[in-house]
């Protein structure tokens, strides 16, 4: 049987009907206050995939009365915009345009919205899954609010498959609906178009159906900037945190979502130093290696490799001394305390005291004022570093 496009059947036609965007569709959130007010301003929405940012925009021009125009930034022509600027250039209602991808606009599209933006003649209205805020001009990001939009929660989801099923008359196993909502990543388009496919196929669901249509669960991957760093972020928290099991899963993300494994590497070596430090100087060495294995052997291997150091780094003791004192002698530096080298440790004077001599240590001034940067922890290695410096100096 051919079934209607269940994404379009169950778009969202008002706030209430809007799933898994509260912060935004609630009756007191401050967005949809001032759609009822006729008082929202331009407006850039971000977030994931399939959850709502085309339905949001739709559901905007409904509750405010305003005529719609939908538009994509990659095949946008200024023409059409100055058609309909034209057209509602005397008019008493201004139009609603929405432009997906509003990342990708180019200067001189931005350049010709800038003017009605201005005068409001218009209302403007942006979706991206990147943050529009780092790639428009600071004019266009001066007269616009910005919305996030998250991943839709399983609830939510739930509730969407159930109002699909119904529509459609669909007999579903449960076993298939958990996996249609655990499989779809909080991306509702997903989880409809998985349905629908499903369906057309005849109108009992089962599990083996959607795995045959979809082996594998969706994820958010790692190419889009936001989920890129946000995933990166949260790999190196977790190891900082000693999570192991947190760590290695994010780690599973990166890779999934397609991370190249030199990058993953690179951000080991700079926590290693960061992070773990002389608690466990080992660390450095490890990651180091692994930086070198990865870039020579690739995946699928890579990730065994990257996975044993990502688990050799949350056991170890961590200290960030290294790392306080670079940044305070650097802040030091930049202050102006601009010391004078002591004569004799100037390399054309004379008086300097080899330490080889005095059996590895003899006092003597290395500053020409007391300053401290260096603060070791009673953590790991570094704790008998400290011991032995402590013992010498007395």
């Amino acid at each position: 049987m051919t079934l209607q496009d269940f994404t379009q059947q169950l778009r969202a036609k008002s706030f209430d009907e809007l799933v898994g965007q509260e912060h935004l569709t609630a009756q007191d959130a401050p967005l949809r206050l001032l759609c009822e007010k006729s008082a929202l301003g331009h407006s850039f929405f971000y977030g994931p995939a399939g959850v709502g940012k085309t339905s949001l925009a739709r559901i905007i021009a409904n509750t405010m009365g305003l005529p719609f125009y939908e538009f994509n930034a990659t095949s946008l022509k200024v023409e059409q915009l100055r058609k309909i600027f034209e057209q509602y250039k005397n008019a008493l209602q201004k139009p609603l345009i929405f432009i997906d991808e509003v990342h990708r606009l180019a200067k001189n599209q931005q350049e010709v919205l800038l003017p009605v933006m201005e005068n409001n003649t218009i209302l403007l209205i942006g979706a991206s899954t990147e943050n529009p805020f780092f790639s428009l001009t600071s004019a266009m990001r001066s007269r616009a609010m910005l919305f996030e939009l998250k991943h839709i929660n399983n609830e939510s989801l739930f509730l969407l498959l159930e109002r699909a099923v119904h529509r459609n008359s669909l007999e579903i196993d449960a076993d298939a609906k958990e996996y249609l909502v655990a499989s779809s990543g909080g991306d509702a388009r997903a989880m409809l178009k998985l349905l629908e496919f499903a369906a057309n196929l005849g109108s009992s669901i089962t599990l083996d159906r959607l795995k045959s249509l979809r082996p594998n669960a969706l994820s958010a991957g790692s190419s889009e900037a936001g989920v890129h760093y946000d995933l990166s972020s949260a790999m190196i928290k977790s190891i900082r945190g000693s999570d192991a099991d947190a760590a290695i899963y994010y780690l599973a993300r990166l890779i999934d979502g397609g991370e190249s494994a030199d990058f993953i590497a690179r951000r080991l070596v700079i926590l290693a130093s960061e992070d773990v430090g002389n608690a466990n100087p080992q660390a450095l060495t490890l990651t180091t290696s692994t930086l070198t294995s990865v870039s020579k052997i690739g995946y699928p291997e890579a990730r065994i490799i990257l996975a044993q150091a990502v688990i050799y780094l949350c056991a170890s003791p961590k200290s960030n001394s290294a790392y306080m004192a670079i940044n305070d002698a650097l802040r030091s530096v930049r202050e102006g305390n601009i010391l004078e080298i002591p004569k004799h440790i100037q390399q054309q004077h004379s008086g300097y005291l080899y330490p080889h001599d005095y059996g590895g240590y003899v006092k003597q001034e290395y500053l020409s004022k007391p300053m401290q940067f260096v603060r070791l922890k009673e953590i790991g290695y570094e704790k008998k570093m400290k011991e032995w410096l402590a013992s010498i100096i007395r």
